[in-house]
């Protein structure tokens, strides 16, 4: 799966579920959780499971209740039968989570049928940041990993995750780089979690550059406008891919060395790395 862009719609309004599709993202992911009150959750399941069993246009993602909150089971029972592309599950606590949520998916799905994979939001409690290590256990289950910014400050009384300017707060900041150093380890998407002031353009385009300055490999989005500013900064520009294939040039024009020149700058394997990843995102 590409994963650039994640675009939230709330599971109680499909009216905006063909919009959101149409959108330019990658993935859309349709809430059961904090977008949907108590009293929608069941029309919320119904719509949902009404769209997937439908014709899709992108990736269709389904973000349940938590696994302590038992929501869990009546929302993968609802939407399982139209098999959604992936689960993102909320308030995961690394693998030991992603077992629980396998048991509820095997138990509510037809013999024989595979199981979705899973995107955790795996920053949202306390005991969730000493999990992350443990997500490398069940990487075949996981399409990616994610983490959020809002549900762990509250949880621990913080006053807020970001500074004036709207940079991360250290804590957060430790939160966000174990949550992409846990991704890689485990060998699945890194996802950078939503920039919240939809209005805010330029904010969201250097937020967003930031991410993939950094290693994220997509970030999730609240509102279709901040689809295209995302999309735009996590692939690379012409300039970026024709530097990149001049290093995968080289080193094919040289195969035996170790070290080279590209354009007066020295490169070497783990540019050859870099570029050839860069040159991936381009395809």
């Amino acid at each position: 799966m590409r994963l650039r862009s994640l675009l939230f719609v709330p599971g109680d309004r499909p009216e905006r579920f063909a919009k959101a599709a149409a959108s330019g993202a990658d993935a859309i992911i349709l809430d059961l959780e904090d977008s949907v009150s108590l009293a929608n959750k069941e029309a919320a399941r119904g719509a949902i499971a009404d769209y997937l069993a439908g014709t899709r246009e992108v990736i269709t993602i389904v973000r349940v209740n938590p696994l302590d909150g038992h929501m869990t089971a009546a929302d993968i029972a609802a939407v399982a039968g139209a098999r959604p592309d992936a689960i993102m599950l909320p308030k995961a606590e690394g693998a030991p989570a992603i077992a629980q949520l396998d048991t509820i998916l095997r138990s509510e799905s037809a013999p024989d049928t595979s199981l979705p994979p899973i995107l955790p939001i795996a920053t949202e409690t306390p005991s969730a940041i000493f999990t992350l290590g443990s997500y490398r256990e069940a990487r075949e289950r996981l399409v990616g990993l994610t983490w959020g910014a809002e549900d762990l400050p509250a949880a621990i009384g913080a006053t807020a995750s970001r500074e004036a300017n709207g940079l991360y707060t250290p804590p957060y900041e430790v939160a966000r780089a174990l949550t992409l150093f846990a991704a890689h380890g485990a060998g699945v998407a890194a996802i950078d979690t939503v920039f919240p002031a939809i209005k805010d353009e330029a904010g969201l385009a250097a937020y967003a550059a930031r991410a993939r300055r950094d290693g994220f490999n997509g970030m999730m989005a609240i509102h279709p406008s901040q689809v295209a500013p995302i999309n735009a900064a996590f692939t690379p520009s012409a300039e970026d891919a024709a530097r990149a294939q001049a290093i995968v040039d080289a080193f094919a024009a040289n195969p035996g060395a170790g070290v080279l020149q590209v354009d007066g700058k020295m490169i070497d394997a783990p540019h050859l790395k870099q570029a050839r990843h860069i040159l991936s995102l381009a395809d």
